[in-house]
């Protein structure tokens, strides 16, 4: 007899590339090298239920961020982080999207979700609480804190992103054989050996976070005085670009969009350190490649509150870009060994309390369960 064919959702939110999708994507791929038959299929919840709105909502989205950042800050902190002790229902969400949900599911007829969205999440602990839902839920978290947005009761399994997150989990009455600490899950690629690094006589930093145009460093790193060279990963933002290559700067040396993960690799692995944007994914990249963090520019809400759930576990060395001592923070623990020694202890804790299977195997182990 042929195996079993099982069907695996998986659930981000919104259309922008964001860790949700990252995510997502890096499932997909770790669920094609999985051992067994399996078909995959990526579902953004928002719009297959309101279809075009979604790219209304997308751009008013990004709108408020880039425009009115301490009052997304402050809505956030207070629907989504504010008491998390208080998981409870939000009606609003349910009434929005469980009709949708439930259309989804059987269309699809998935014998496992994965939720990269604190959304869908939501509506899947629902209807699991309601016995309406039979599939496997599994949350994956895409920051490095739960929101309470995230539903928990009725949920199967957990992968979560370090050991203060599982610490949470515990306390709120989840078995620990039901969380894995996988980090952020990252494409494999990053966990290779890349290109060898290039003999610097100074530090050289890779300046990530320019992909959705918002919050660019430009005219800081412009202002730089030579110490430091920074690769400048401009992303999407062709502009910067264009701006940074014009100005044939010694130490300033911009790339544009690279879609090749494999280059990507090359770059982490020729840089001292990476100087970026405290979003989950990225953050998660540079734990994998063991490199230096030094963290700047937050967005409102998620990145905010990854700095300081960062900052406890040591991993980040945050940074204010508008202040000219900024660079001669960087050559300072370049300089200093003992701070070195005592963050690359820290980094070494962290990766001592992931999972030793690879993430490839702990899906395999779930998939096990479905008959």
């Amino acid at each position: 007899m042929g195996q079993i064919q099982r069907k695996a959702l998986l659930l981000p939110f919104m259309q922008i590339p964001s860790g949700h999708h990252h995510v997502a994507d890096t499932l997909m791929a770790e669920l094609r090298r999985c051992n067994m038959e399996l078909s995959c299929t990526k579902v953004d919840l928002l719009s297959y239920s309101y279809g075009w709105m979604e790219k209304l909502i997308s751009s008013i989205y990004l709108t408020w961020i880039k425009k009115l950042p301490s009052t997304y800050n402050w809505l956030y902190y207070q629907a989504a982080y504010k008491k998390t002790s208080q998981h409870n229902r939000n009606f609003l969400y349910e009434m929005l999207f469980i009709y949708f949900f439930k259309q989804l599911v059987k269309e699809k007829k998935p014998n496992i979700l994965f939720c990269t969205h604190a959304l869908p999440s939501h509506i899947a602990s629902v209807l699991k609480q309601k016995k309406q839902l039979d599939s496997i839920v599994v949350n994956i978290y895409t920051d490095f804190f739960v929101n309470r947005v995230w539903g928990l009761e009725g949920i199967d399994f957990h992968f979560v992103p370090s050991i203060q997150v599982k610490e949470y989990l515990l306390k709120k009455g989840i078995q620990g054989s039901n969380i894995f600490v996988t980090g952020i899950p990252v494409n494999s690629v990053f966990l290779e050996q890349g290109a060898q690094r290039r003999h610097h006589p100074k530090p050289s930093i890779l300046v990530t976070g320019g992909n959705l145009g918002i919050g660019t460093m430009e005219k800081y790193l412009t202002n730089t005085s030579g110490s430091v060279h920074f690769y400048v990963l401009c992303g999407k933002n062709q502009t910067l670009y264009r701006r940074l290559s014009n100005q044939h700067n010694s130490h300033i040396t911009p790339f544009p969009y690279l879609s090749c993960r494999k280059k990507m690799n090359d770059l982490y692995d020729r840089v001292d350190a990476v100087l970026t944007k405290p979003g989950g994914v990225t953050i998660s990249e540079c734990l994998i490649k063991r490199k230096p963090i030094f963290v700047c520019n937050p967005l409102p809400g998620q990145e905010k509150i990854n700095v300081e759930q960062l900052k406890q576990l040591g991993v980040i060395m945050p940074v204010n870009v508008e202040e000219q001592s900024f660079e001669q923070k960087i050559i300072q623990f370049f300089n200093d060994r003992q701070q070195q020694t005592i963050y690359q202890q820290k980094m070494e804790e962290y990766h001592q309390n992931l999972e030793c299977q690879s993430l490839s195997k702990i899906i395999e182990g779930l998939l096990e369960r479905i008959h």
